[in-house]
Order: structure tokens, then C-alpha cells, then sequence
């Protein structure tokens, strides 16, 4: 590869990181402790061994998009908000009754991630 080819290559990745830092949404903090280790180090440990491939992608896609209104995106995943004293808290099917939970700030930070049988 020569000099050139090799700056294009770093160019369009800085370029992809500078877009992903202004357009994606951040994840901030977590309540659920195996999701958290999930997250950052890729131990599943504490999760159902049935749902970590999908808490994967989950967490690969909110981490990814550049606002809740492509929550919308995957039908399977059931995305809604919840009402009454949750009201503002998002939504989606994971298992059964357990469910991917967590708000927006003002920042357009996640918050407060948590998986949770709420029901």
C-alpha cells in the first residue's frame, strides 16, 4: 500500500470517529451491573446465557444510533415507552417478561440501562 493509500485509509477513520462523536448516541450509566460488564468487557456472566446475544446487538445498535426515533427500526424488539410513574423510560423485548430499560437525558445520553422483568 503506498504513503497515499495509507492516509486516505486514516483520514476515513478519523473521519468515521469524528462523525460516530457528533451524530451517536452515548451510553452512560448503567443500573444493572451484568449489563455494565456486558458492555465494557464482554463478560456475561451475570446475564442469562439465553439473552446475551441479544443484549449484544441491543447494546451495539442504542450505542450506534443517532436518535431514539430509530428505536422504531427493529420490529422484534417492541420499542415504547413506558407511562405512569416510568413515564419517559424506554422499553424493549428481550425475553418473555425481562426487557432492555433506560431513559434519555438532555444531552441525548442513555441512562440508567437496566434489564429488568418489570412486569
Amino acid at each position: 500500500m503506498t504513503a497515499a493509500a495509507k492516509r486516505n485509509v486514516v483520514r476515513r477513520l478519523t473521519d468515521d470517529v469524528f462523525w460516530r462523536y457528533l451524530f451517536c448516541m452515548e451510553i452512560g450509566r448503567f443500573e444493572h451491573k451484568g449489563l455494565r460488564r456486558l458492555f465494557e468487557n464482554d463478560d456475561a456472566a451475570k446475564l442469562d446465557a439465553k439473552s446475551t446475544d441479544k443484549l449484544r446487538l441491543m447494546l451495539a445498535f442504542l450505542q450506534d444510533m443517532e436518535s431514539v426515533e430509530e428505536l422504531k427500526v427493529p420490529p422484534k424488539w417492541g420499542a415504547h415507552q413506558l407511562t405512569g410513574d416510568r413515564k419517559g423510560t424506554w422499553s424493549l423485548f428481550v425475553t418473555k417478561n425481562w426487557r432492555l430499560t433506560f431513559w434519555v437525558d438532555e444531552e441525548n445520553v442513555l441512562q440508567g440501562l437496566n434489564f429488568e422483568d418489570y412486569h
